[in-house]
């Protein structure tokens, strides 16, 4: 079926839409295969450096805990010489699995940008001149915000986690002999929620925007919001306070910035208002 690239986004019917998403979705997918391919034959520097880099003692996270320890005068109750655990694999397609959708996974983080232009494409025709105009930087802003918080997630959320979970034992007739999907779904959900969470404030743009929320509503509800990120938090961390204040800062950070980006949105709608009476 030919595409329908030269239509009218008001006269196409939804069977046309239809077929227009799905040319979108197929370039989207072909992107994230492809950057997966790559992620694929970088086996080292995925597994061994990125991977399994917050496993290893001599991780910057680490060595910022140790430093930070040291100048607080604590001596060295924050230095870490090795993590008390081992990653096994127990099915015999365990590690070409786990080599897979993890290349996958890396290669939907690769190409996010170009996931969001596609998106971008398909509802663009949709917007008047004026909107278009004003969200240009939708692309540049959505990823900023979503490699941030990978960033995020994997340089704070993954080694806290990784430190606590792998250092936990209810006996020391327990060793922690951790299955590979175990370890890397915990990385992974760690990067991706962090990466996804740090859009809140794209989130509210868009809410504002069809009238869902006003500043006057998120000021109402920070209460509300507070007690959501500290719950959110302690899902997403190791069960200590330290940790979910350290995931709660950005995400409140965030919420905060959210309020004035509805604020300008609202402003900006008013004032059009005003230039058309």
């Amino acid at each position: 079926m030919a595409k329908n690239n030269n239509k009218n986004p008001q006269a196409m019917s939804f069977l046309d839409h239809l077929e227009e998403l799905r040319w979108h979705l197929i370039r989207a997918t072909i992107a994230v295969l492809v950057a997966g391919v790559v992620a694929f034959f970088s086996k080292e520097l995925i597994f061994d450096v990125i991977i399994f880099g917050p496993k290893k003692a001599d991780f910057p996270t680490y060595k910022g805990l140790c430093d930070l320890s040291q100048f607080l005068g604590l001596d060295q109750s924050l230095c870490f010489k090795e993590l008390p655990f081992s990653v096994q694999s127990r099915k015999v397609a365990g590690q070409f699995s786990v080599h897979i959708w993890t290349s996958i996974t890396a290669g939907f983080i690769i190409a996010f940008p170009y996931v969001l232009y596609q998106f971008w494409k398909f509802i663009a025709p949709a917007l008047y001149d004026t909107e278009k105009k004003h969200s240009k930087g939708f692309i540049i802003v959505c990823s900023l915000l979503f490699f941030a918080g990978v960033l995020f997630g994997y340089y704070i959320i993954t080694p806290l986690s990784i430190n606590f979970l792998g250092g936990y034992q209810v006996s020391e007739e327990v060793i922690n002999e951790f299955d590979i999907d175990s370890y890397i779904s915990l990385v992974r959900a760690s990067v991706i929620a962090c990466g996804l969470i740090f859009e809140l404030p794209v989130i509210m743009f868009f809410l504002t925007k069809i009238g869902l929320v006003t500043p006057e509503s998120l000021r109402k509800y920070r209460k509300f919001a507070l007690v959501i990120v500290l719950i959110l938090s302690a899902i997403i961390t190791p069960p200590d306070i330290a940790s979910q204040i350290i995931v709660a800062i950005p995400i409140l950070i965030l919420y905060e910035i959210s309020i004035f980006i509805s604020k300008y949105v609202i402003k900006k709608e008013k004032e059009k208002l005003n230039t058309k009476k």
